[in-house]
């Protein structure tokens, strides 16, 4: 019996995933969270062999409990079931080193064949985003050009920025006029939309 721990937070979402879940003769959901932070204490109390867990959780990210999931109940797997298909999120589930990475509209058929991989000691991941992920370009930015344009995409300004890293205003107006040539893009904006897609920040 694979004994599964759901953590979604749309409850219509994940009741039907419970419900497609309990229809396999050798699949049990135990557990069912709507947090990220409740992922943790409830694998603990319900040892659960496979975690299936969406990134964009209230309270914590999905991925960084899937982190300190790995750390603290190791037994359990994670297959990430995930809206969010950009190679960025992939990469960074790889980085966490979960078990699957699924996007939501997969067929349910293929969610469950994951589980059954996954709890196995198999690893699945969406074919066609990993594709992506292998195909994408290597980052432009060099490492001080990512640092200026992540704290811009976070809503510092230049002047706080140059404060920050200790550079001239000009020096870092120069960094994020350069990010904006080498990836192709309108504005600042659009760098740091480009470059957060590709998680190069």
């Amino acid at each position: 019996m694979v004994r599964i721990l759901v953590a979604e937070d749309m409850r219509i979402l994940r009741d039907t995933l419970v419900a497609v879940l309990n229809l396999e003769d050798d699949f049990e959901v135990v557990a069912e969270v709507a947090a990220g932070d409740r992922i943790v204490p409830a694998a603990r109390e319900h040892r659960p062999d496979v975690a299936l867990v969406d990134i964009d959780l209230p309270v914590e990210d999905g991925l960084a409990a899937a982190v300190r999931l790995r750390e603290e109940v190791p037994a359990c797997r994670v297959l990430v079931l995930t809206g969010l298909g950009r190679p960025a999120e992939l990469r960074r589930a790889v980085a966490a080193r979960v078990a699957g990475f699924l996007l939501k509209d997969a067929p349910s058929d293929d969610l469950v064949a994951a589980v059954r991989a996954v709890a196995a000691g198999g690893r699945v991941f969406d074919a066609e985003l990993a594709l992506s992920a292998l195909e994408a370009a290597a980052n432009p930015l060099s490492a001080r050009e990512a640092e200026v344009l992540k704290r811009y995409a976070e809503g510092v300004s230049a002047a706080e920025i140059a404060g920050e890293l200790f550079l001239s205003y000009g020096t870092v107006r120069n960094y994020l006029a350069s990010a904006v040539t080498k990836l192709g893009a309108r504005n600042r904006v659009d760098a740091a939309r480009i470059a957060g897609d590709a998680g190069w920040l």
